[in-house]
């Protein structure tokens, strides 16, 4: 199991939007048991909420159901617990690396290194502007997404690869 957590500020726009997006590429491909996902906020402002309005509405038009969500902050659980920490942004990326111990520093990164189209390396903050920036945080979401989900579906392969290999190998009777 590759458990991932993508991160923003406050967990109701960026964050629970990729959950949601992973979520539904994971589905389609029949990897739920393979790959765990979630979010997080890097503050707490939001703590409990549900994801903003416009953020669930864009994503509804696109098939992707927030609803349920809940916002929360990063804990310090979920330094040890994810495999891969994905920042939406430098600002994020930053607090947890100054949350995160030194040793578990090469599971941190930014969402938006895994995308093919946009040469953006953050996914701006949508919450202060206008209603299309959060169709534009959609489209790189859903490209990232994409991407990282090519990303983990060769390291599953490559991990199943090696087990296999290693219960093909030849075992030595000691016995004579």
């Amino acid at each position: 199991m590759i458990k991932v957590l993508f991160v923003c500020m406050g967990n109701i726009c960026r964050s629970p939007t990729a959950e949601g997006v992973f979520r539904h590429l994971l589905r389609a491909r029949n990897l739920e048991n393979e790959i765990e996902v979630d979010s997080a906020g890097t503050h707490g402002y939001h703590a409990g909420e549900a994801p903003d309005q416009r953020t669930q509405r864009a994503a509804a038009v696109r098939g992707y159901p927030l609803s349920d969500m809940r916002a929360r902050k990063v804990a310090a659980q979920d330094l040890d617990y994810f495999d891969l920490i994905l920042a939406m942004d430098h600002n994020n990326l930053s607090v947890l690396r100054r949350l995160c111990p030194p040793d578990k520093h090469d599971r941190l990164g930014l969402f938006m290194s895994y995308s093919k189209n946009f040469d953006d390396d953050e996914v701006p903050d949508p919450y202060y502007g206008l209603g299309h920036g959060f169709d534009l945080v959609l489209d790189m979401i859903e490209d990232a997404a994409s991407g990282l989900l090519e990303s983990l579906e060769q390291r599953l392969l490559d991990e199943a690869s090696e087990g296999a290999a290693e219960s093909l190998s030849p075992q030595f009777d000691r016995t004579t």
